[in-house]
């Protein structure tokens, strides 16, 4: 029989919150199904390593750092009900959803291109509106993008992977290796076109079922970011139309500025593809997309 995890907190109170069951773990934090108790309201909790708070600063930029997230309003964010530190344990309670993550979907079996039309929306929805407040996300990836029971798609954890890298790791580098963009793998400053990026890995795998890239390090998979043309969608999934291939390689372009300009134009894009009943006649070919991107560019 196997021990049970050190920091299993199951069957215990953490403050205001009773701990349900445990519903999720990574390498940076351990998320559970909670009853806050003054309410009698299911939330989520996410439970961070005790071990941060041996660092003076961190408790400091925890708070900073989530109390920005806390205060985005958009009604595909997921959000924060409350945040704190519990005898020793720091927290962060969130809205309770039970449809699962975006990852938990694609390992049941690759999903039918009409089941991601609005949920992809939504995530591209609510991470224009992100940037537009002045935050990026860092770490969007299938596995923080959760779905409530009519599949409707909300973004969480904005902003987490700068704490808790940061602390963990001591490294320049935040984010996961396998939806990085190049600028993010080589320890640049990011701006919004590093989400666009992901976002286009995250529906590459949503269309395929499988990531863009494989390597058996987090160092040569970033590499193959850096170096390394975007696999062809169609060369895994030939029933997917070249117009919503293009989506992925417009978004996955090596160079930020050869992108679309920000989350909602791509948004708009994927939208038009959907609504239009002929596809090929709505978009233009790659070339001629970033021909006028350049053109609307402000600083064009």
């Amino acid at each position: 029989m196997q021990n049970q995890p050190r920091d299993n907190f199951t069957g215990k109170t953490l403050g205001q919150f009773e701990i349900l069951e445990e519903i999720g773990r990574g390498g940076m934090a351990t998320v559970y199904r909670a009853r806050q108790k003054n309410i009698s309201r299911v939330v989520a909790i996410k439970v961070l390593p005790s071990a941060l708070l041996h660092d003076p600063s961190f408790y400091e930029r925890f708070t900073r750092e989530v109390d920005v997230i806390a205060h985005l309003e958009h009604p595909h964010i997921l959000p924060i009900y409350d945040f704190g530190e519990f005898e020793g344990t720091p927290y962060i309670a969130m809205r309770y959803l039970g449809g699962g993550s975006m990852a938990q979907m694609v390992r049941r079996g690759l999903p039918p291109v009409n089941t991601i039309i609005k949920p992809f929306g939504q995530v591209a929805q609510a991470l224009d509106y992100a940037h537009q407040q002045g935050i990026i996300h860092r770490d969007l990836k299938p596995a923080n993008i959760l779905l409530d029971e009519r599949t409707n798609a909300y973004l969480s954890d904005f902003g987490i992977a700068k704490v808790l890298n940061s602390n963990l790791t001591g490294s320049a580098i935040i984010g996961t290796p396998a939806y990085m963009s190049p600028e993010q793998a080589h320890g640049l400053p990011l701006d919004a076109r590093s989400d666009i990026y992901a976002m286009g890995v995250v529906l590459f795998e949503l269309l395929t079922g499988r990531e863009p890239y494989e390597a058996e390090t987090p160092v040569a998979l970033l590499l193959k970011h850096i170096n390394e043309p975007m696999p062809s969608v169609r060369q895994f999934r030939p029933e997917v139309p070249p117009e919503v291939e293009q989506i992925v390689f417009a978004a996955t372009a090596k160079n930020p500025n050869d992108r679309f300009p920000s989350a909602g134009d791509m948004r708009r894009r994927w939208k038009m593809l959907c609504r239009t009943a002929a596809p090929a006649r709505a978009f233009r070919t790659f070339p001629q997309i970033r021909q006028r991107w350049y053109k609307t560019r402000p600083d064009a």
